[in-house]
Order: C-alpha cells, then sequence, then structure tokens
C-alpha cells in the first residue's frame, strides 16, 4: 500500500517539475523554448511525466529481474552515456590542461567516496544464554560486532540540500525581471536578488550558495542518520538477544554509549558529504573562473559520482553473493 501510495504522489510531483522546467527553459537567455500554447504545454508535461512514470516502471522491473535497484542503474546509465559529451566539452573550453586536472580530482574523489563508504566503527558485542540439555543448565557465549557506518545516510542529505537550494530560485524565477540570472539586466527586483544568491555562479551570489549548501548537508546528515538509528533501536534488540557491550550496562547505558559513537563518527560522513557537494566550486578554481561565465565544471556531478560509486560496489556485493551462494570463488578480495 505504501508503494501504491509513493506512485500516485510520484505523478503530480512529476508534472509540477515538468512544467517548471518548461518555465526554465522559456526564461533563459537567450530563450531555449518560445512561448508555448494551452494544449502545447498541456501535451509536453503530459509527455515528461509519461516518461518518468515508465522509468519508475522500467526500474522496477529491473530490481525484480536484475541485480541491484533498478532505477539506480538507470541513472548509472544516463550519467555514463553522457560522459564522452562532458569530455568533449571541457576539453574544448579548457584544452588539456584542463581536462586533465578535472580527471585526476575525479579520480581522487572517487577513491575518497570509495574509502568512506566502505568505512565503519567496529562496536564489540557479546552474547551469553543457558541452554538446557540432559537436566543440565549449560552457559554459551560468543562474541562479533555491530557494524556502524560512517555515511550511514548515504546520498539522502545531498538530494534533500539540493532540493533546498533549488526551490527559492524556481520560486522567485517566476517574478524575476529578466535577463537577471546573475542581478544583470534592467530594472532589478526582489526575484532578481533571490536568483542570484541561488545560483552557484561566481558573482555575489556563488559564495552564500556554497556556503548555505555546506551547512545544509551537515545538518541534514546528522538529521536523517538519527531518524535511520533511531528506528533500528540496537540497544533494545541487543538486550533481548541477551548481548551486551563489555564494560557496558544493558539498557539506558548502552543506547547513550551507542548515540555518542554514532554522533562523533557522523562528523566524518556529514563533512564528506559537504566537500563531496562543494566539488563544483573546486573544479572551477582548477579551469579557472572565467571559464563559462565562472561556472564549475565537472565531469559528472558530485551527486553522480555517489550514485556511480554506489551502484558499482552494491552490484559487484551481490555478484560476490551469488557466486558464493553457488559455492564458485568470489572475485572481491
Amino acid at each position: 500500500r505504501i508503494n501504491q501510495i509513493t506512485h500516485w504522489l510520484t505523478i503530480p510531483l512529476a508534472a509540477l517539475q515538468g512544467y517548471g522546467m518548461v518555465v526554465t527553459l522559456q526564461h533563459y537567455n537567450p530563450p531555449v523554448i518560445g512561448s508555448l500554447s494551452t494544449i502545447t504545454l498541456f501535451t509536453t508535461v503530459l509527455t515528461m511525466t509519461a516518461g518518468t512514470m515508465f522509468l519508475v516502471w522500467l526500474g522496477e522491473r529491473i530490481t525484480e529481474r536484475g541485480i541491484g535497484n533498478g532505477i539506480s542503474i538507470i541513472i548509472f546509465g544516463g550519467i555514463l552515456a553522457g560522459l564522452p559529451g562532458n569530455l568533449r566539452m571541457i576539453y574544448m573550453m579548457t584544452g588539456w590542461g584542463g581536462l586533465i586536472g578535472l580527471l585526476i580530482l575525479m579520480v581522487a574523489i572517487v577513491l575518497l567516496i570509495v574509502f568512506v563508504i566502505e568505512a565503519y566503527r567496529r562496536i564489540p558485542v557479546q552474547y551469553s544464554r543457558s541452554v538446557f540439555r540432559g537436566g543440565k543448565m549449560y552457559r554459551q557465549g560468543g562474541a562479533t560486532h555491530i557494524p556502524l557506518r560512517v555515511n550511514m545516510a548515504g546520498m539522502i542529505p545531498l538530494i534533500f540540500a539540493m532540493s533546498m537550494m533549488i526551490f527559492p530560485g524556481i520560486i522567485a524565477s517566476y517574478f524575476a525581471n529578466y535577463p537577471a540570472t546573475y542581478g544583470i539586466g534592467a530594472n532589478p527586483n526582489f526575484g532578481d536578488w533571490v536568483v542570484r544568491i541561488f545560483s552557484p555562479g561566481a558573482f555575489a551570489g556563488g559564495a552564500i550558495y556554497w556556503i548555505l549548501y555546506f551547512v545544509l548537508v551537515i545538518g541534514f546528515s546528522f538529521f536523517y542518520t538519527m531518524v535511520i538509528f533511531q528506528q533500528q533501536d540496537m540497544a533494545e534488540n541487543l538486550k533481548r538477544q541477551g548481548g551486551f557491550i563489555p564494560g557496558i550496562r544493558p539498557g539506558k547505558p548502552t543506547e547513550q554509549y551507542l548515540n555518542r559513537v554514532v554522533n562523533r563518527i557522523t562528523w566524518g560522513g556529514a563533512l564528506f558529504l559537504a566537500f563531496i557537494a562543494i566539488t563544483p566550486l573546486l573544479s572551477r578554481l582548477i579551469v579557472g573562473s572565467e571559464v563559462a561565465g565562472g561556472q564549475g565544471l565537472m565531469i559528472v556531478t558530485s551527486m553522480g559520482l555517489l550514485i556511480m560509486v554506489g551502484v558499482a560496489l552494491d552490484t559487484m556485493r551481490q555478484l560476490e553473493a551469488q557466486l558464493l551462494m553457488r559455492q564458485y570463488e568470489g572475485f572481491l578480495r
């Protein structure tokens, strides 16, 4: 039922975003598309919405019959399809120097993403239980650990923060006196100022945009991590299963200890996601702010990199599990 409700709510959201894309293309300078009649606008938005729902349906079919998350795999394929065009554009705008510099930056970011995604803190746990055999009671126990991931929130904080940063600019663009993407134009109004502030350019709004984006990613990282961790209720589950952390009393002390550990390691994941969020700014510093009107250039966006690395690692893990389940030798070391 929740899945069905989610699909029904996706339709108006996709239609709203499709309408926003049409308005944005009309407000470009020069406009990408001109004025549209009511029936043409309705057909355009309906086509975008139908395409979105078709991709949702296709992604679910891939998830049921394939390996990994189908929608993520579709996004992965879309990012790879645009890679050659991005490389060509960056070469034409920056030459070999800028292209090589961005490639080095992307490789370093990928290595950092893999390192942080696979990083976790081991919390030692011991279990003790009593077993009756032959009328006698025997005590059995074992030691294991709880892996608490450094980046428990995944890429959700980036999506939340990006949505918060895009929304004010989109609403203000409906009331701005264009051309005023960065406050350039006759008679700028309050809408022009909001659009300028929430635009990642090299003008006055750029610094505010990146600072707000950085702070929002950190805030959403802690918020989403706490939501996920509280739902797991690890302290109560350990108590019911007869497990305990050495040196920590079961119950409330265990819960406080786990919350304290999660808060500390979340700082690492939050700062990592915030750094990934501002990588377009770093790319602009590499190629120069005068390129492309001060806009940051990226071979693949920071969110795209997280998706690509996450999908690749998840697919490799599932392939490894399938091989080991059939008693073949795995290929991950």
